[in-house]
């Protein structure tokens, strides 16, 4: 067994983190932000392979409630995506010295990225994307319902006990936050025009937790420049799924990015 990760506090929440020293100076800091159900040991090595190939550091780490971080201990309300943006990420990056990063975010993760770039109280160099949600679709819910099927027939459970201290709790702040009714109306197009910096959004042909929609919502709305890039025969993991052409794109488009003075 892998020995316990060093823990930060941030938002009064204990949570675990993983840090890659970066190989160059002037390379940007990447921050990743998992899924609804990831955490820092289901990025597995796909952090250090680019780390290694843009050379720089990257910090990876698991939100209140997930992996081994503090457990969730009552549901989560429905503006946990807004307090992961403005509220925790904030402080993650305070207390690790990180300025100016390149969030690269998956699915929930993606969704706290671009919340946290469009409050503009923060420099952001950059966004990566994959799955990103920005309203919710019909295929979204039909996409967790199946989800909490699997998980009540055990086979869901069973893939994620290895990697959360409290499976079902995280289970249930995932899940029964996006079914509530009233999250059916949660959208954040409206704040995408205050996305100034450049944005790579890379999403799977056959993702069923999104479509393509999500992608246009944000060439449409943020205000810098957007790149997207949709996969065939992949789903809702790109960088799992495809993991050489994820990199190759993610890797090109960090090395776009203007470098630190």
């Amino acid at each position: 067994m892998s020995p316990p990760l060093p823990c930060l506090v941030a938002a009064g929440r204990r949570l675990e983190y993983r840090w890659i020293p970066a190989a160059r100076r002037d390379a940007p800091t990447l921050v990743f932000l998992h899924e609804g159900l990831g955490s820092v040991a289901l990025w597995s090595d796909f952090p250090d392979r680019l780390a290694a190939a843009t050379g720089s550091g990257a910090l990876i780490y698991s939100r209140f409630g997930f992996g081994r971080s503090e457990p969730l201990r009552e549901p989560r309300t429905p503006d946990y995506l807004d307090r992961e943006a403005l509220d925790a990420l904030p402080a993650v990056l305070e207390d690790r010295g990180i300025e100016r990063p390149i969030l690269v975010g998956h699915s929930d993760g993606a969704t706290i990225a671009l919340i946290h770039a469009a409050a503009g109280r923060w420099p952001v160099r950059g966004l990566v994307l994959e799955a990103p949600h920005v309203f919710v679709e019909d295929v979204t819910i039909r996409g967790i319902e199946r989800a909490r099927a699997e998980y009540d027939t055990g086979r869901l459970r069973g893939k994620l006990q290895p990697w959360h201290d409290d499976v079902l709790a995280t289970f249930r702040g995932w899940a029964d936050l996006w079914l509530l009714p009233g999250f059916r109306a949660w959208n954040i197009e409206g704040i995408l025009t205050g996305i100034h910096c450049p944005v790579l959004v890379i999403q799977g042909e056959e993702d069923r937790y999104g479509t393509a929609a999500q992608l246009e919502a944000i060439e449409r709305g943020a205000s810098g420049r957007v790149e997207t890039m949709m996969l065939p025969s992949c789903g809702h993991a790109p960088h799992a799924e495809q993991p050489e052409i994820v990199l190759a794109a993610m890797t090109r488009f960090i090395g776009a990015v203007r470098p630190i003075a």
